[in-house]
């Protein structure tokens, strides 16, 4: 017997990057908002503001992103998409006062948008049903090394070079990724290196009809809107999402405040807390899987992990109190919290 094939790996490995670049951009500005807050007179509500236009203009792309990435195919839309986050991020360079760094907030949310639409088409594109919650954990996992890497560069280069090279240099990293994304990828009918055997593999557990784009029947908003499937899955969204924007946006400040870590200082402590969510969103996509293969129904083994997940956020409650015992036991609370999210 002929072995399977790893390159849907490599794939996953490609849409790993590209949400890893995707976090790190839109991580920058809640690294500098102690140097911005000072060079721009910002106040809370200014930062507030400017953080909401970003996560405004991320909801209104998302209406349009995975419409846009179906009519272009994975390949273009995700390139397409990629671009235009990265000029954004670049942009924020140029920006001399709030309103021109909510303009560029602005326009990384609506680009932005577009990455875990083509993401997850690209997992479904690549895996059989089974590998696909294992593929969709480790590429999520992106989300937090780009939060990892963000603290231990960004804080750096900005005292080294000044704020405006933090957003050039991070941007950049976007055409980069590209390079290798067009180099790589292509879906897996039409892909060379993909042998037959894994291609079969892909398609073991799916009609290939039902998956094709052509055939497939087109929902209205309003008759999506009726099922109890699309409710289910907007209210955990809407539950769980605040909280890791939250983290995301806030955590280097409320450090700097509760335990005066500045610039570089804080580095370290908002690195563990995304290192142990990586952890966690690896084992998320596992732990499914593993049912599974018990024998478990897919259905059983999702809700179960999920019970869990929900689960591992209680203890975030207690790290207010920690916190004044021992800040590095308050992080990594708060990191398995970001874990479950």
């Amino acid at each position: 017997m002929q072995p399977i094939g790893k390159y849907r790996w490599t794939i996953c490995s490609l849409v790993f990057f590209a949400t890893t670049i995707n976090y790190l951009d839109r991580a920058v500005i809640s690294l500098l908002k102690s140097n911005l807050s000072k060079e721009f007179a910002w106040t809370e509500t200014d930062y507030a503001n400017i953080v909401v236009v970003f996560q405004l203009c991320y909801a209104l792309g998302l209406l349009g992103a995975g419409r846009l990435i179906d009519k272009l195919g994975t390949k273009i839309g995700y390139a397409l998409a990629t671009t235009l986050w990265s000029v954004s991020a670049i942009l924020h360079a140029l920006a001399t006062n709030t309103f021109g760094f909510m303009i560029a907030r602005g326009a990384l949310g609506v680009t932005e948008a577009g990455n875990f639409p083509a993401a997850i088409k690209t997992v479904a594109e690549w895996f059989p049903k089974k590998e696909r919650a294992l593929a969709t954990g480790i590429f999520n996992s992106g989300s937090n090394i780009g939060a990892i890497v963000a603290p231990l560069t960004v804080p750096f280069i900005a005292e080294k070079w000044g704020w405006q090279w933090a957003f050039i240099l991070t941007g950049l990293i976007g055409f980069v990724w590209l390079i290798f994304w067009f180099l790589i990828y292509e879906v897996p009918k039409k892909h060379k290196k993909i042998s037959q055997q894994e291609y079969d593999y892909i398609h073991s557990d799916v009609d290939e009809k039902a998956e094709d784009d052509t055939e497939a029947p087109k929902l209205s908003w309003v008759k999506l809107l009726g099922y109890k499937q699309t409710w289910a899955f907007a209210i955990g969204k809407f539950l769980t999402d605040p909280v890791w924007w939250f983290y995301l946006f806030w955590l280097p400040d409320f450090l700097e405040k509760q335990y005066a870590l500045t610039k570089t200082d804080i580095a370290f402590p908002v690195a563990l807390a995304y290192t142990l969510s990586t952890i966690g969103s690896i084992f998320g996509g596992w732990l499914p899987m593993h049912f599974i293969k018990k024998g478990w129904t897919i259905f059983r083994s999702r809700k179960t992990s999920m019970f869990i997940y929900a689960l591992c956020v209680l203890p975030v409650v207690s790290a207010q109190y920690l916190g004044s015992i021992n800040m590095w036991l308050a992080v990594s609370i708060i990191g398995m919290a970001m874990a479950a999210h």
